[in-house]
């Protein structure tokens, strides 16, 4: 089996062509350039193609006698200036790798999604795959954009693809990866001193890259499934990277006035030109959130048996 990852270059797509490298042959798209870093260690062989999503030429020239593609490629951000290249990338790009697939003849694929792409509602506590996306002050540009990724995945299914959407939560990886879903280990880091009432929901991104292999081993297609280990407080989970870290836990909770107040301070930097911080207003509001990403539809089909927290911080730490 020839297999495509689109994103092989960051740590989750790392991780995916380490875990599906047992079922074929690895063939990774990547723009000229990109560093092969987390990659380089490997003992596989991997088939690399140049070219970018936004170039169908190049996607089709990739394509060639493939058997999979799984695409692992996007954008995070939650910065304004970002906005329109979230949809460029995230939303046209998959458009664009949907069609190549279609005019390839490559009918199976595996789409990365986000549980952002599910969407958010303050009524409730709980979501499940079943959730339908309605728009809500939770929704970020992020979030939105995934979302219509994920639509253009499913046109395809409905135009012959066979398709497993997967909706990871926060990924854990290692802390000198240095990627966006990597960042949040720098908060403790900094021995920030607040810490944020809502729940973090989490996975530990080599459960998340097997757990996809198993699904397609499974068969799962015409499916989408929650990727989380679970739902535990900013407090406790900041807690446990701090004790692993050796470093001082946040213990002060962020009201949600402090909120109101950090609000404006990003408002006021960002008139001024000045992008200072990482997040934005619904983010912010995001983190003052109790909520739980139901993987039991995920746990029905496997059983898996996850990393604990513990076991995911002590790799974290390793270089």
């Amino acid at each position: 089996m020839n297999i495509l990852i689109t994103g092989i270059t960051g740590f989750f797509g790392s991780e995916l062509a380490r875990e599906f490298s047992q079922m074929g042959n690895i063939h990774g798209l990547k723009r000229r350039g990109s560093t092969t870093s987390l990659l380089d260690t490997y003992g596989f062989p991997i088939h690399w193609h140049h070219g970018e999503l936004s170039d169908s030429d190049s996607l089709l020239d990739a394509l060639t006698g493939i058997d999979l593609v799984i695409h692992c490629a996007g954008l995070v951000s939650f910065s304004a200036k970002d906005k329109n290249r979230l949809y460029e990338v995230n939303t046209i790009g998959t458009a664009n790798l949907v069609n190549a697939m279609l005019i390839a003849g490559v009918t199976k694929l595996v789409h990365v999604s986000s549980v952002a792409a599910i969407g958010r509602s303050p009524e409730l506590k709980v979501i499940t795959e079943e959730y339908k996306w309605t728009d809500s002050p939770l929704n970020t540009e992020y979030a939105v954009s995934k979302y219509l990724a994920e639509l253009e995945a499913w046109r395809g299914e409905q135009e012959g693809i066979e398709l497993i959407v997967i909706n990871p939560s926060v990924l854990l990886g290692k802390a000198s990866y240095g990627k966006s879903s990597t960042t949040i280990y720098g908060y403790v880091l900094n021995e920030n001193r607040f810490f944020p009432n809502g729940d973090l929901n989490y996975i530990d991104v080599r459960d998340a890259a097997k757990i996809t292999k198993l699904l397609v081993e499974k068969g799962a297609w015409g499916e989408r499934f929650i990727l989380n280990r679970e739902a535990i407080s900013f407090e406790v989970f900041f807690g446990a990277v701090a004790a692993i870290f050796g470093k001082r836990a946040p213990n002060l909770p962020l009201s949600d006035w402090q909120v109101s107040v950090f609000l404006w301070v990003v408002t006021l930097f960002r008139f001024l030109g000045l992008n200072a911080f990482p997040v934005d207003k619904k983010t912010a509001k995001l983190s003052q959130q109790k909520i739980y990403f139901d993987n039991s539809k995920t746990q029905k089909l496997l059983a898996y048996d996850y990393f604990s927290l513990k076991e995911s911080l002590e790799w974290a730490k390793r270089p």
